[in-house]
């Protein structure tokens, strides 16, 4: 531990000055704190301190503003920047403007005196060049507060000024994609394309033709030369989703490339430099498909440089609220009514499993918003939801204009009467679901205006699957909804 030095502590908040400050002096540092950034800035201004512990929102000035004008004058000043504001965003802009590390509140004391630690012992480098602008407000791609999202945050603010190698692993439905757009976007590639590619989508005689492109004539069909997705993504990301479903073949050739940084087309013979930066991502166990002979081990290790672990949403569940809040807001955004959950129906969320993790919940706020009249969702809406029911809002209409749930309920009543034990007689089943499927699609689609992906989100369907029942069930969109 270096010793005889001096921390500068800027936060608000006398409460935590006043822990800092016995923490630090503790740790054998000096300690002087100020509740202010003017007094901050002079104090560095006048060559005082070693290192600078800022909080984000002070009264007369925000912390990451003073960051660069005090890397402009101590350009070796070591800066630790903490906030309750624990989103992307934060993290990343106390990066790009030289902080040293970023601590979300509520911190462990232990762990901020071994940043300090390691702040005043690390060897100096330069700054990072390249780092996008950072004054951008964009919309955030990651939504959580939570102690595992918050890591994930850290672990990409201290990516986007590199050119890393990152595999994201995690469920489906957890997000992997955002995050890879997330280091596209923030980091210094910015400017270039953003290029995805999921090889469990792709047939795999194909893959490597859409991985390097070809040459005209390099096999039955070829007509022309085509750009691969690596001349593609020439200068930005390359997004290889899925690629523990990448075929052996199209893995000896990605394994080049990441040793030789340059590929060929198929049937060309010419190397053509790489230019990008690989981020891939899978739901699957590698290093089970490893031992099966299933993924290469040499490959692994070459894009598994820095991993990335999504959490599923059932160990995060501190930010179903925020998240249903941010879905809510979306889909108002995109014209669907506006509505609130009750304090009862988030609890009963809370407490879901969520297998479908992100997506799932998504496409959950999507149908709340879409199929239900109540401004405020209550816990029996969620209950038969939740339950794989058909919706209880009695404002819901059937072609005839019955609510959904009498409908469903007067053909039970119709087929099963009062004999409890007894067989439904055959094609009950799909009488009754078509009589709850029509109606649902055929609002879907008029909320929606006719647009198939946003309708098919809300019903958590697959596109595909959704144009196939329009067409079973003669489903257009007008009055009732039907031809």
């Amino acid at each position: 531990m270096t010793t005889n030095s001096t921390i500068l502590v800027a936060d608000d908040d006398r409460g935590i000055r006043t822990v800092l400050a016995q923490a630090l002096g503790r740790a054998g540092y000096e300690v002087r704190t100020t509740g202010n950034a003017s007094t901050l800035w002079r104090w560095v201004s006048e060559g005082e301190g070693d290192l600078v512990i800022t909080d984000v929102v002070m009264p007369d000035e925000s912390g990451l503003d003073l960051l660069p004008r005090i890397k402009k004058i101590r350009p070796d000043m070591r800066i630790i920047v903490m906030s309750a504001q624990n989103t992307l965003l934060t993290a990343v802009k106390a990066t790009q403007r030289g902080a040293f590390e970023y601590l979300p509140k509520p911190f462990d004391l232990k762990e901020l005196v071994a940043v300090v630690n390691r702040a005043l012992t690390a060897p100096r480098s330069a700054p990072a060049e390249g780092q996008p602008g950072d004054d951008d407000e964009e919309k955030l791609p990651l939504i959580g507060r939570s102690p595992a999202m918050q890591e994930i945050y850290r672990t990409l603010a201290r990516l986007m000024g590199t050119d890393l190698t990152v595999m994201i692993t995690g469920e489906s439905g957890t997000g992997k994609e955002l995050v890879a757009r997330a280091l596209h976007d923030y980091g210094k590639r910015r400017n270039g394309p953003f290029v995805a590619i999921n090889m469990a989508a792709i047939p795999r005689e194909l893959i490597e033709s859409e991985l390097f492109g070809h040459e005209k004539g390099a096999f039955t069909g070829a007509t022309q030369r085509a750009t691969g997705r690596f001349e593609q993504a020439e200068g930005g990301t390359l997004f290889l989703d899925e690629i523990g479903d990448m075929p052996p073949e199209a893995q000896t050739r990605l394994l080049r490339v990441l040793q030789e940084g340059e590929y060929t087309t198929v049937g060309g013979r010419t190397p053509i430099r790489a230019n990008v930066r690989i981020v891939a991502a899978t739901h699957r166990d590698l290093t089970q498909l490893i031992r099966q002979g299933l993924f290469r081990e040499d490959l692994f290790y070459r894009l598994n440089v820095v991993p990335i672990r999504l959490p599923p949403l059932r160990e995060r569940t501190e930010d179903i609220p925020e998240l249903i809040r941010h879905f809510l807001a979306q889909g108002s955004s995109e014209g669907l009514p506006q509505k609130s959950i009750d304090s009862q129906a988030m609890d009963r969320l809370k407490r879901h499993r969520w297998p479908g993790n992100v997506r799932e919940l998504e496409n959950l706020v999507r149908r709340l918003a879409a199929l239900y009249s109540q401004e405020v969702i209550g816990i029996e809406v969620i209950e038969a939801e939740l339950a794989g029911g058909a919706p209880a809002s009695d404002a819901m209409s059937a072609g005839d204009g019955e609510g959904l749930s009498a409908s469903v309920e007067r053909h039970l009543r119709e087929y099963f009467g009062s004999h409890e034990d007894s067989l439904p007689p055959p094609g009950v089943y799909d009488r009754v679901l078509r009589e709850v499927e029509r109606p649902l699609i055929a609002l879907a689609l008029e909320v929606t205006r006719g647009n198939q992906i946003k309708a098919a989100q809300i019903l958590g369907l697959n596109r595909n699957t959704l144009r196939k029942k329009i067409r079973e069930l003669d489903v257009s969109v007008g009055r009732g909804g039907f031809k």
